[in-house]
């Protein structure tokens, strides 16, 4: 059967209602008018992707205009390609919902930093979306004059990679970090205040080793890896910039299959975190352009507040950074609205967590799923497929070659908007599109915590200012060079 060319019927746009109940309601079907649409290309998608060799990429990184820019990749540059898609996507979908779990619990329950203080071998539920193979992003940094690719993460703060002596080590790709023969190494004391930060960045207050008494750490991630080791400080290099003495963790213990990176760069919002460690340098503001999951794409993360250096194609919008005081390493802002094809769904305000280790985007199940009808909807006259994993809206698009989608804006506080690139609307389950599901889905309950995965941030310039306490966000066609 020859595929054809989809439109779908258009319907009009009408304002926002005010902001009286924590429910969104489609609108009634009564009104019409022009809907607003993406043209999804299926050849262009890449439905039919090659398995590549299991090696890290070579990433790169450059200096423009006082920001220090690192190429951006995706984590399965690093780890190869795959014998089973079908089983490999169904893994990601699962792993990624661990992640979500993890952060539910840790939202739920007070967290006691004395509790775990000797309860080293407890998993401590941290949200933190380093998930076995979950759909994450690299860059590459130097440490102790070795190079190390590591995962970005804003939802962690302890950055960390493996290190020799190590005791229990997964594959790599790079060289083990040796700190025996680096002369800028120097361990973290236990009697020391760098040492009880641990308790905010790594989830207990800072265990004391013993002859000498290092500062040890101990991290576990919801889909049950771990780190564990003790803290110590290094020459970074980011770029061609400097970070001396630099606080990281040396995992001497570390289980997961993270896709032979080194280990993890941490993004959030305590002192140990990247982010506050080079407040000096780059002002607290870092932004970054997350890249499809095709081997050529490459995106890039900008430390620094230079716009300059942006490829945005739409002006910045911002919008308020809120805090969390239960989860007060993470990055929150206020949804205030959501538009599908340009018609409006009733919202009020409430928070929700801006996080680039979960995949799919969550929203609680009165919000999605008036989302859902809305979407059904305007994309009617297409085959419908199977639920997959957790995404219980696909579609079969076999028969076309492209197909008219509606879009999706989520509209926060203030005047920004994050307008979802098309690729960032549809999870492709099967290669020839039998199977193509809407990449969001449903919360457990309405009380749970809405997220913003990174799936819904392809291809957009996300900045993060810690210093103003805003958000930007805007358009880009992700591209290191």
């Amino acid at each position: 059967m020859p595929k054809t060319k989809l439109g779908v019927l258009a319907l009009e746009p009408m304002p926002l209602f005010p902001l009286l109940f924590l429910l969104l309601l489609a609108v009634p079907n009564g009104l019409q008018c022009s809907q607003e649409k993406k043209v999804l290309s299926l050849e262009k998608f890449q439905w039919k992707q090659k398995s590549h060799a299991s090696s890290c990429i070579p990433q790169k990184s450059k200096r423009e205009n006082g920001a220090t820019i690192l190429e951006m990749k995706h984590r399965d540059s690093c780890s190869g390609g795959t014998t089973n898609r079908d089983e490999e996507l169904q893994k990601r979908l699962i792993l990624d919902n661990y992640r979500v779990q993890s952060l539910q619990s840790r939202m739920n329950n007070s967290f006691s930093p004395r509790a775990n203080e000797d309860a080293m071998g407890i998993p401590i539920p941290l949200a933190s979306g380093i998930g076995l193979q979950t759909l994450n992003y690299i860059v590459k940094v130097e440490l102790g004059g070795r190079n190390m690719t590591v995962i970005v993460d804003t939802g962690s703060d302890l950055t960390w990679v493996q290190c020799q002596p190590c005791i229990l080590c997964y594959n790599q790709q790079d060289p083990l970090f040796s700190p025996s023969t680096s002369a800028s190494y120097q361990k973290v004391f236990c009697n020391t205040s760098t040492c009880q930060n641990v308790a905010l960045a790594a989830g207990n207050s800072g265990v004391c080793g013993s002859d000498p008494p290092t500062c040890n750490y101990f991290v576990s991630y919801g889909d049950g890896s771990y780190t564990r080791g003790d803290l110590g400080t290094e020459h970074l290099k980011l770029g061609s910039t400097p970070v001396d003495k630099f606080i990281f963790g040396c995992g001497r213990n570390n289980k997961g299959l993270f896709g032979g990176v080194s280990g993890l760069l941490g993004l959030g919002r305590s002192d140990l975190s990247l982010v506050s460690q080079t407040s000096a340098i780059f002002e607290g503001v870092f932004s970054y352009c997350l890249p499809t999951t095709a081997p050529e794409s490459s995106g890039s993360l900008v430390l620094g507040g230079n716009h300059s250096v942006y490829k945005n194609t739409t002006p910045i919008s911002y919008t308020r950074m809120i805090s969390n005081p239960r989860l007060p390493i993470f990055y929150f802002v206020n949804l205030t609205g959501i538009r599908v094809g340009g018609v409006a769904l009733q919202a009020t305000s409430f928070g929700i967590l801006m996080d680039s280790g979960t995949v799919i985007t969550r929203l609680p199940p009165s919000i999605y799923k008036a989302l859902r009808i809305e979407f059904v909807k305007q994309f009617s006259g297409v085959p419908s497929a199977p639920a997959f994993s957790i995404l219980d809206t696909c579609f079969d698009l076999s028969s076309y070659q492209e197909v008219d989608i509606p879009t999706i804006r989520l509209e926060f506080e203030g005047t920004a908007e994050l307008n979802v690139d098309v690729t960032g609307i549809f999870y492709v389950v099967k290669t020839d599109a039998s199977q193509v599901c809407m990449a969001i889905a449903s919360l457990a309950s309405d009380n749970e915590i809405g997220i913003i995965g990174n799936y819904q941030q392809r291809n957009q310039r996300v900045i993060y200012d810690t210093k103003a306490s805003k958000f930007g966000f805007a358009e880009e066609a992700c591209s290191f060079n």
